[in-house]
């Protein structure tokens, strides 16, 4: 697929509250959830998602620190909520690099720290 219809389908499911593949979180994301905790803790992140993408289906997982796993609309829902403000401005910023990462071969995961305001 090309980077274009990649962006297109990440587009439809994480700005559009389009379908999720759970045959695809199983086969592709399920096997990152030891290596994603592992990340999120060595970073401390307060939680870390990543998304694939293959033949037109999308998958997505959330690791929280509590170990709580989201998948597919459910970890679009939480980091919806996670970033209320902020969800649609981020995904448009990131999908594009996230297209272009699946693309090469690579699954793009996002570590985030949430920083706070001292006032």
């Amino acid at each position: 697929m090309t980077v274009r219809t990649i962006r297109q389908c990440l587009e439809q499911a994480l700005l559009k509250d389009g379908p999720m593949r759970d045959e695809l979180y199983a086969f592709e994301l399920e096997g990152l959830l030891d290596h994603l905790q592992a990340s999120m803790a060595q970073d401390q992140d307060e939680y870390i998602f990543a998304v694939t993408e293959n033949h037109g289906d999308v998958a997505m997982v959330l690791v929280e620190q509590s170990g709580e796993v989201h998948r597919n609309e459910q970890a679009r829902t939480k980091l919806q909520a996670l970033w209320s403000a902020a969800y649609e401005r981020n995904m448009q910023r990131l999908i594009p690099a996230f297209a272009q990462q699946l693309h090469t071969g690579e699954i793009p995961i996002n570590g985030v720290k949430t920083v706070r305001s001292s006032v």
